[in-house]
């Protein structure tokens, strides 16, 4: 590789994984090219990148960046799997490969700019996605209004009931006084004044 082919490729990897906010640095010793392939269709499936890299030059291309902190990583067959976005999804998508392809190990990642150990990995992967944390957010934020509905809608039922309970009452008091008023006697008509004589 001559001076400027090493150039480009340090500038390409230095746009890359040296602005990315989360990388998963890895070994891939013994991985089948069919295996890759599907490798690199889930990374992309979480709007990701994965790339195999040449170490000197990606440590060139990293020094600006946290992942610095991770240079011992980079030794022996190396990749980088990074974005800018989701690194929950990003992890739950390389441990589930690395758990059915054995050749996939990790020497260690960078989460939102934090370095993380490749024992923590894992830990990572359980989280629950973004998309899962804002839907679970959006429930907790409706669930108070949601319970404020529901009470001002049983009042207003309530009060109905108490109204139609009234006119029910009303209705049957003035049927009631009606028959009794039908019922009673009379007046006597006053008796004639006696004639004088």
């Amino acid at each position: 590789m001559n001076r400027e082919d090493k150039a480009a490729a340090i500038s390409e990897l230095g746009e890359g994984i040296g602005k990315a906010t989360n990388a998963f640095v890895m070994s891939f010793k013994g991985i089948t090219v069919p295996q890759v392939t599907e490798l690199r269709r889930q990374v992309r499936d979480t709007s990701s990148t994965y790339v195999v890299v040449k170490n000197t030059l990606a440590l060139i291309a990293v020094k600006d960046s946290p992942l610095t902190a991770l240079k011992g990583a980079f030794s022996g067959p190396t990749a980088v799997a990074y974005n800018t976005t989701d690194a929950v999804a990003l992890a739950k998508a390389l441990t589930k490969f690395a758990k059915d392809v054995p050749a996939i190990t990790f020497k260690g990642a960078m989460l939102n700019g934090q370095i993380v150990a490749a024992d923590q990995i894992q830990a990572i992967a359980n989280l629950p996605s973004r998309n899962e944390l804002i839907s679970k957010l959006l429930y907790v934020l409706q669930s108070p209004m949601r319970g404020l509905a529901t009470v001002l809608a049983a009042n207003i039922r309530n009060l109905a009931v108490v109204i139609d309970q009234i006119a029910k009452q009303k209705g049957e008091g003035a049927a009631t006084a009606a028959p009794e008023a039908s019922e009673a006697p009379a007046p006597e008509a006053p008796a004639a004044p006696e004639a004088t004589a």
